[in-house]
């Protein structure tokens, strides 16, 4: 199986202050990013601030209201054909008929996008090993785990070899072990094939594990864009967080390293080991006790609230 895939280093996705209003509203608010070839680009954002306005005005799925955008070079707007044949979209609703088999929907899918019944065939077996669903094709889809039915929907989006993939939040309500599976399937397809990946996804976990780059977009503004290490290095805060023994103690301690108290434990933002010594050092040399002593890295969950002023809402 080969894909079309474009020419390494182009940008496969260029988007350009792109805008959609409603009711005299500006929902997304003329952003701009562009995605490049073989990329896991996620998007994040709080609901309601635009992340799923901007994937339907790139799928083509609503119409744009001010900007452009492009999929390997073809326009949007313009090109809306050309578009749709480099694109695969996996929304969060499957849609699946449920009384056809996984190798009967895949062959329909196929025959939809001009194959011949031998072809149609011979893709959805190569798509049914692909997903690990080769020896389930012939169930029929309603007996599927959730799972499986995500793994069912990823394959019908690939039908077409597209050079883009969007997954619209694919793990939402699944379990853990079932997240895996699609986090190895979405690596394998962008390793193993080069596909280009954009992604929104209601994990942080899944984005840092997943993107080679991260956009985050807050009340229609694309507010922050770079890798998970960049993001955490210019947004977040490496702290040292530790409980004592004795209460009297606590304020000594966030005196002398400008710490602050969070619930239960003490934070002291840290400036690697230099800190981690002094703190130490100090807590020795006064006999003070600590229950626990953490280094804790900056996380995307930092990044997010220092972003956007909440946390990032993971539904089940």
């Amino acid at each position: 199986m080969t894909w079309n895939l474009g020419k390494e280093g182009m940008k496969m996705i260029h988007v350009e202050n792109l805008t959609k209003t409603y009711d005299g509203k500006d929902v997304v608010k003329g952003i701009s990013f562009d995605v490049q070839a073989g990329e896991i680009f996620a998007f994040l954002g709080p609901n309601g601030a635009g992340k799923s306005t901007t994937v339907q005005m790139l799928t083509t799925l609503i119409p744009i209201s001010g900007g452009r955008a492009t999929i390997q070079e073809f326009d949007v707007v313009k090109q809306e054909k050309q578009v749709r044949l480099q694109i695969g979209v996996a929304l969060q609703d499957t849609g699946i008929d449920e009384d056809l088999t996984g190798l009967e929907l895949l062959v329909l899918q196929g025959k939809l996008f001009g194959l011949s019944q031998t072809e149609a065939k011979k893709r959805a077996e190569e798509l049914l090993q692909l997903v690990g669903l080769d020896q389930d094709g012939k169930r029929r889809s309603g007996t599927y785990s959730g799972g499986m039915k995500r793994r069912l929907d990823l394959a019908l989006t690939l039908v077409h070899q597209p050079t883009v993939l969007f997954l619209d939040e694919p793990t939402t309500g699944l379990d853990p072990a079932s997240r895996l599976q699609i986090w190895n399937e979405v690596r394998r397809l962008n390793e193993e094939f080069g596909t280009t990946i954009f992604l929104t996804t209601q994990y942080l976990e899944e984005a840092d594990q997943l993107a080679d780059r991260i956009a985050i977009i807050n009340e229609g503004e694309l507010i922050a864009e770079g890798t998970a290490a960049e993001l955490k290095a210019a947004n977040g805060e490496e702290r040292i967080e530790l409980t004592l023994v004795e209460k009297e103690d606590e304020r000594i301690v966030i005196e002398t390293f400008a710490g602050r108290q969070e619930k239960d434990r003490l934070v002291i933002p840290s400036r690697g080991t230099e800190t981690l010594r002094a703190v130490v050092r100090f807590l020795d040399e006064r006999k003070i006790v600590a229950t626990s002593l953490v280094v804790k890295q900056p996380s995307l969950d930092d990044v997010f609230i220092r972003l956007t002023g909440q946390a990032y809402k993971e539904e089940s």
